[in-house]
């Protein structure tokens, strides 16, 4: 089971029907005993860093996020849901992120003729591949919808990077914890590739448990 974290955040639809595309079974739930037993946990969304803080605070949530990387149950951000994991955001002065990775969230420079928010197809190179991106080719396309990227402070967690006005770190990779800016549930059949990971991962961490 698969749970993907309700906070009230555009996306989450597209994220389930992708998971369960794959074949898996998912619910979409604010219960923190739902979430703390499922074998993999998503925390997507599309929206503002401060507002998205403040629901995931008025939920309780922050405190079970916690939880969840603490159990080591595998976890996956996506969009908005990677910004949230790190320190802070331009986006939202003064407001603290989760904080569950170091970094920060920077406004992509205007410019260069760029448009932002950034939407579209980007190529994606490799730092520190990992496993969920186990399968993907150099230079492949995903699909971005965003206005501020990831600065990571340690590169070592960069799994993937991108350029779009900067050097945008596109995916970071800890331990069980996961995370890509872009949108694989819209990113074809290399975003179907890298949640089909995910779910590998989930499922190889709850065989590795049983086996302890």
């Amino acid at each position: 089971m698969i749970a993907i974290i309700d906070y009230d955040a555009g996306n989450i639809k597209s994220v389930e029907r992708a998971i369960q595309l794959l074949g898996e079974e998912v619910v979409i739930t604010k219960d923190a005993e739902a979430i703390l037993s499922a074998d993999g946990v998503i925390l997507p969304g599309v929206g503002a860093f401060g507002d998205a803080m403040g629901k995931l605070q008025a939920y309780g949530l922050v405190e079970v996020i916690r939880k969840c990387v603490e159990k080591q149950i595998p976890f996956l951000g996506i969009c908005l849901g990677l910004q949230l994991m790190f320190e802070s955001s331009e986006e939202a002065p003064g407001v603290e992120g989760l904080h569950i990775l170091d970094g920060k969230i920077l406004r992509i420079p205007t410019g260069q003729g760029l448009k932002i928010p950034h939407i579209g197809w980007n190529s994606l190179s490799f730092p520190n591949k990992g496993r969920l991106l186990e399968g993907i080719e150099e230079d492949s396309f995903v699909y971005f919808v965003h206005s501020y990227y990831l600065k990571a402070d340690k590169n070592e967690i960069v799994a993937a990077a991108t350029q779009y006005g900067a050097y945008i770190h596109a995916a970071v990779e800890k331990g069980n914890v996961f995370a890509c800016q872009f949108h694989p549930e819209k990113s074809s059949q290399v975003g179907l590739k890298i949640l089909q990971n995910f779910l590998n991962i989930t499922k190889n961490e709850k065989q590795a448990k049983k086996e302890n």
